[in-house]
């Protein structure tokens, strides 16, 4: 096993090389959004670490409209997405509620 993965054929039927040639930007476009989603849902919990509440509060904002656009693109199930959310939702909160009290 030198080279990890198998060699992919190429399709026979030009509408098979036309998917093909899809399925490559549509990969890549799915991966960026994937990531984007990534980097939103760190940025928020980095902000809560530090205890930023304002920043918290304006990442998350950002971080909703990522995930609802990745769930809506069916990247992700929507129920995954809203969980996210929730948690990331109650995180803020008790950020905020503990902020007062101290």
């Amino acid at each position: 096993m030198a080279s990890g993965k198998p060699k992919k054929k190429n399709p026979r039927l030009a509408s098979g090389r036309k998917r093909a040639r899809q399925d490559v930007k549509l990969n890549a476009a799915n991966t960026s959004l994937r990531s984007k989603y990534r980097t939103a849902v760190k940025n928020v919990e980095k902000a809560v670490v530090a205890g930023d509440k304002a920043k918290a509060t304006e990442l998350f904002a950002k971080a909703q409209s990522i995930v609802d656009k990745v769930a809506d693109k069916n990247i992700f199930h929507k129920n995954k997405a809203a969980r996210d959310k929730s948690r990331l939702s109650a995180k803020v909160k008790a950020l905020q509620a503990a902020a007062p009290a101290a």
